[in-house]
């Protein structure tokens, strides 16, 4: 079986690094290139670490010439400080990304955005999410995925009082989505690496944009595991 060749932008957050070991533990990819500001605490013999501020991803072209790429690079306002270094770090990196990956004529490109990112909203961050999408559709890829999760469950290093009184309402809350509003349901940052592994494996042609709720509903673990098991 043809074996898969992968580059994943935002190994350190929280898909990021559910999805690293997907991929390392993934018998189907042979080669997983991550960029990252930081060196990982992580050796495997298909992975390979290239240390970089983002700020001049366009370097680095060549190493784009893989299968997937997968970028996982997000922020908050408060994170960022600023609205320019949030525009930066949601909206030019993964651009960027995405034209090293057409470039090399990567096969797919997968990103994580947000729930309700819509260029016209009157929110900036919603904005800055929907203009990346906007935007990266613009481009030649084969493939390309846009996974729009709610509230992220995940382990997160730093957190403040009032953030982390907000996430634990959603969860004992969590009961209460249902219907149209299910798709704000709170989500395990793993199902959401399962499932750009799964749409990446697949190959699906076109621009493909995955909901909240449709990810919270997907048979990603059947699908990972199936292809898993098939190819061992």
């Amino acid at each position: 079986m043809e074996q898969r060749s992968a580059v994943l932008l935002g190994a350190e957050g929280l898909i990021g690094k559910e999805l690293l070991y997907l991929l390392l533990d993934n018998k189907l990819y042979e080669k997983v290139t991550v960029f990252v500001q930081k060196t990982l605490p992580i050796q495997h013999k298909k992975l390979r670490q290239i240390r970089t501020s983002f700020d001049d991803l366009k370097q680095y072209e060549k190493e784009f010439e893989v299968d997937h790429v997968f970028c996982c690079i997000g922020s908050t306002m408060k994170q960022s400080g600023t609205k320019a270094q949030f525009l930066k770090a949601d909206y030019e990196y993964p651009l960027a990304a995405a034209k090293c990956a057409e470039s090399q004529k990567a096969r797919s490109f997968l990103a994580v955005t947000s729930i309700g990112a819509n260029l016209r909203s009157p929110f900036f961050y919603i904005k800055v999410k929907g203009q990346a999408e906007e935007d990266i559709c613009q481009l030649y890829i084969r493939s390309t995925h846009f996974f729009r999760p709610s509230v992220l469950i995940g382990k997160r290093e730093r957190i403040g009082l009032y953030e982390k009184a907000i996430f634990s309402l959603m969860r004992l809350f969590s009961f209460a989505f249902v219907g149209k509003y299910r798709k704000y349901k709170p989500i395990k940052c793993e199902n959401v690496a399962k499932a750009m592994v799964a749409a990446a494996l697949v190959e699906q042609n076109g621009v493909h944009v995955h909901e909240s709720d449709e990810i919270f509903n997907g048979n990603c673990n059947e699908v990972v595991n199936q292809q898993s098991v098939q190819h061992m």
